[in-house]
């Protein structure tokens, strides 16, 4: 209990010993500098601060492709993102599926610049021909 009271009184004191130390305008003290915070007058504008982040775009919903019965006779796009040694893995999976899928066409492809940019080129192309993709995104 005595350390308790002992305590409220250090805090007491600094604070009387704070609230002491700031002048206020008209009291006497106008030779000190002006106190860090400020109240803004009436006259002055009012900032209104926004979120930087803003709002992102709503999501597209997209349904899933239904899923083939069937490989054979299909052409499948294998799409590398340039994730480091992915193009390895990704042509050891080409000649994987090409043993053992011969009936089918695989088609690989690097799409420049990762997904930060968008390469129409590719994405028109696997419209035109391709039936499925297989694609590598790193991480």
């Amino acid at each position: 209990m005595k350390l308790r009271i002992a305590v409220m009184l250090i805090l007491f004191t600094g604070l009387c010993f704070c609230l002491g130390c700031t002048g206020s305008p008209g009291d006497g003290n106008e030779s000190q500098e002006t106190p860090a915070v400020q109240v803004a007058s009436m006259a002055e504008p009012v900032l209104t601060v926004y979120n930087p982040l803003g709002t992102p775009p709503p999501i597209k919903l997209k349904a899933m492709a239904p899923r083939m019965d069937t490989l054979e006779n299909k052409t499948i796009y294998i799409i590398n993102d340039g994730y480091p040694g992915s193009g390895i893995l990704l042509g050891e999976l080409k000649t994987v599926m090409e043993e053992r899928h011969p009936n089918t066409t695989f088609v690989y492809r690097d799409k420049p610049g990762g997904f930060g940019r968008e390469d129409e080129t590719i994405w028109k192309e696997m419209e035109e021909k391709a039936d499925a993709m297989i694609i590598a995104l790193g991480h």
